[in-house]
């Protein structure tokens, strides 16, 4: 039988993790279990599991826009978000998609998760692609997500304490003059603290806690966040709100994890979904 039911469109721009765990395949999960029809641009193939990234094929620039746009002319896209942009023509294509008289991403909010290093140590973007996501890609965002190590590479210099966060998220978003979250989840403290900085209010973070858990570091937590947000972004939340509901779904997708061989894996599931209605944040 038929749905008609209306249902947000929402885009990930990322790459492809063979192990299923991150990029846009755990974007894909996220968007279907927070209730989103997830559509997907690859920017790079990625032969890896949790522990180890062999190899990084990235697909041509122009391909990854006609992804973007073959998209964009099928749905209404509510809403988008970037990953694993890896080379410098790979970002050049999303900015000019994003600000382009017939950009598929034009009017469409983004969130912008810049991914930089895997958990397993692996570059995940090209050195000179980093100034081109700081200067071209940022200052178009909604939303941007950087972890504790990739703000450290933003402001330049290194953040080992929830002062050091506060300070670079306050500094981030004074600087681009667009939101960040800062996640504070690697400085491994008792609480997992992350820092939503907006610029109508830089001085003011909001503080997102959550007990840690520990004895549990599954790769994808940045990725499944970031399309938890974008979901609902896509749905009409205000971004508080998104970003207040993804802090719960990465809690639960992080307690409902799954061992397989030997590794911790994110449940992105509808049961984690379920699960993040009634995880409080204290």
């Amino acid at each position: 039988m038929e749905n008609n039911s209306f249902i947000p469109v929402v885009l990930t721009v990322a790459g492809s993790d063979s192990s299923g765990g991150a990029g846009a395949q755990a974007d894909l999960k996220t968007f279907t279990s927070l209730g989103v029809y997830g559509t997907s641009a690859i920017t790079c193939t990625v032969a890896e599991h949790p522990g180890r990234v062999a190899s990084i094929v990235p697909l041509p620039a122009d391909h990854v826009g006609e992804q973007i746009r073959l998209v964009a002319e099928a749905f209404p896209i509510a809403a988008a978000k970037t990953g694993m942009l890896f080379t410098r023509e790979i970002v050049e294509v999303v900015v000019a998609e994003k600000v382009g008289d017939r950009g598929g991403l034009r009017d469409v909010p983004l969130v912008v998760d810049p991914v930089m290093v895997a958990s397993s140590g692996a570059q995940l973007l090209k050195d000179d692609a980093v100034a081109a996501i700081r200067d071209r890609l940022i200052p178009l965002a909604a939303l941007v997500t950087p972890n504790r190590d990739e703000a450290a590479l933003l402001v330049g210099r290194p953040i080992t304490t929830l002062a050091e966060l506060r300070a670079a998220a306050m500094e981030l978003v004074k600087r681009h003059g667009v939101a960040f979250l800062v996640k504070g989840g690697h400085l491994r403290g008792p609480r997992a603290v992350d820092l939503l900085c907006v610029p109508s209010q830089p001085d003011a973070p909001l503080e997102l806690t959550h007990d840690f858990i520990p004895n549990v570091d599954p790769h994808g937590t940045g990725c499944t966040f970031s399309a938890s947000i974008a979901a609902g972004l896509g749905q009409g939340m205000s971004l508080e709100a998104a970003v207040e509901r993804g802090k719960r779904f990465i809690t639960a997708a992080i307690a409902k994890h799954y061992r397989i061989g030997g590794y911790t894996l994110l449940n992105q599931m509808p049961e984690a979904a379920e699960a993040a209605r009634e995880v409080a944040l204290i």
